[in-house]
């Protein structure tokens, strides 16, 4: 990939559309530009960047005219990538875009975009950083509302701003510490070591409030996780189709069933949830059942909030199938739905909720009650500063490596070397550390003429 190229693609929806948007960058961008709107020819000069108007477009080789558009053009670095940008709306029909598409990579030194090369152009640039452009990857993808301001805060720069700041006080800490070893024979203020531990534990305070975040942040990108559990044949499939709103599992009175997790996901109230129906949980000698009995543990382990379903009508035996109080993570959220209450004449429970899953009474409770769970995650998980595996790993690293100013008996020589390996860390998530093979990852994430 040479970066000398002018690249292209097609950077609105598939074709046939009303309108489709053609996108150019790099150093031909300009003379491109002149050669299809015969400005090469006559001498005309370009239109003023950033000003749009209406151009014949032609094919530079017959001069046939393809369509009649709108172009607009950014000079570099007032652009996107960074470098002299051309976009060309032009009528969004297959023929028009195939046509001036051929006309463009005709031109000496274009060629097709890659995925997300013009998104790794601006990162190159300095036009975005990491955080940024993941936060565009996640816009360009988002479902939700919920996502969709998390994305919007990311890739406007929120992440990046506490990072930089972060970076900024453990460097003035780092300014003070090295002033003290190497003018450790001069007559210098007895303080500065203080203040620069007041610096760093500022700045571990912050971390640790983010790292605190981290789930939320993970809640509102990747979905709200809730688990269905219980003992065989309580009905959780059948809770799993009604909370969907279809029928997403297969239900049967036959024990044992659901062998797997099986995942529906959808949009609760502007916040994405992915629910899960999970194996029967029991002792077992089937060697599959007792893989789908680990994989229901795992799933109830790792959900932001826990359903366990009980038969009502057959309480006893579905409590022994499992454990008495209900099987909620102490990490999790969670309820207890007995299930099958219309089977049941006595006073029902006190604790959880009881209802139907078959006759939908008491799902709209449960619903509710995942809605608030995804609210309040999403208070602090649209605004974290840890979105993904990789900042929650970077940002542990410099909080680990700065819990060495707990100890009064080091030397400044390792707690200067401490805020190096800290701040190093900080930059891997904003990208001033380049890692190409994690680059190649976060860029393949995007389409074409992105």
């Amino acid at each position: 990939m040479q970066s000398t190229d002018t690249i292209i693609a097609l950077a609105s929806g598939s074709t046939p559309a009303g309108v489709a948007v053609v996108r150019l960058s790099g150093d031909q961008a300009f003379a491109v530009l002149q050669a299809l709107t015969g400005q090469a020819l006559t001498g005309q000069s370009l239109p003023e960047p950033r000003r749009m108007v209406l151009r014949n477009v032609q094919d530079p080789r017959t001069g046939e005219v393809l369509d009649r558009a709108l172009v607009v053009r950014f000079a570099s670095p007032n652009s996107f990538t960074g470098e002299d940008v051309v976009e060309l709306h032009l009528h969004g029909g297959p023929a028009i875009v195939a046509g001036v598409i051929a006309a463009i990579l005709d031109q000496p030194g274009c060629r097709q975009a890659v995925e997300g090369e013009f998104t790794r152009r601006a990162f190159d640039h300095g036009q975005l950083d990491l955080t940024a452009v993941e936060g565009l990857s996640d816009l360009v993808r988002a479902r939700t509302a919920a996502q969709r301001r998390q994305a919007l805060s990311a890739a406007g720069g929120a992440a990046h701003r506490v990072i930089e700041t972060w970076k900024d006080q453990l460097l003035r800490a780092r300014a003070l510490v090295e002033t003290m070893i190497d003018f450790v024979d001069e007559d210098i203020p007895d303080d500065l070591l203080a203040g620069a531990r007041n610096q760093v534990q500022g700045v571990r305070q912050e971390m640790a409030t983010e790292l605190g975040k981290a789930q939320a942040g993970f809640a509102v990108r990747e979905g709200l996780h809730v688990a269905i559990v219980g003992a065989p044949n309580v009905g959780k499939s059948t809770l799993l189709n009604a909370l969907a709103g279809r029928e997403a599992a297969i239900v049967s009175s036959i024990a044992g069933t659901t062998r797997d997790v099986v995942q529906v996901t959808f949009d609760l109230g502007g916040h994405l949830v992915v629910v899960s129906d999970t194996a029967g949980i029991r002792e077992t000698m089937d060697e599959i059942e007792a893989e789908g009995v680990l994989r229901a543990r795992r799933a109830m382990a790792e959900a932001d909030f826990c359903i366990e379903v009980r038969d009502l009508s057959e309480p006893a035996s579905s409590s022994a199938a499992i454990v008495s109080p209900p099987i909620v993570s102490a990490e999790a959220a969670g309820v207890l739905f007995w299930n099958k209450a219309d089977q049941h004449n006595g006073a029902p429970p006190s604790d959880g909720i009881s209802g139907s899953a078959k006759s939908g009474v008491g799902v709209d409770r449960l619903r509710d009650l995942i809605a608030e769970q995804a609210r309040r995650l999403a208070a602090d998980g649209e605004t974290a500063v840890i979105q993904r595996s990789r900042h929650q790993t970077a940002i542990a690293e410099a909080a680990a490596a700065l819990a060495l100013w707990d100890d009064p008996s080091l030397s400044e020589e390792i707690l200067a070397s401490a805020l190096e390996r800290a701040i190093a860390s900080l930059g891997q998530v904003v990208g001033a550390v380049h890692v190409e093979h994690m680059l190649d990852i976060i860029f393949r994430e995007f389409c074409i003429g992105k």
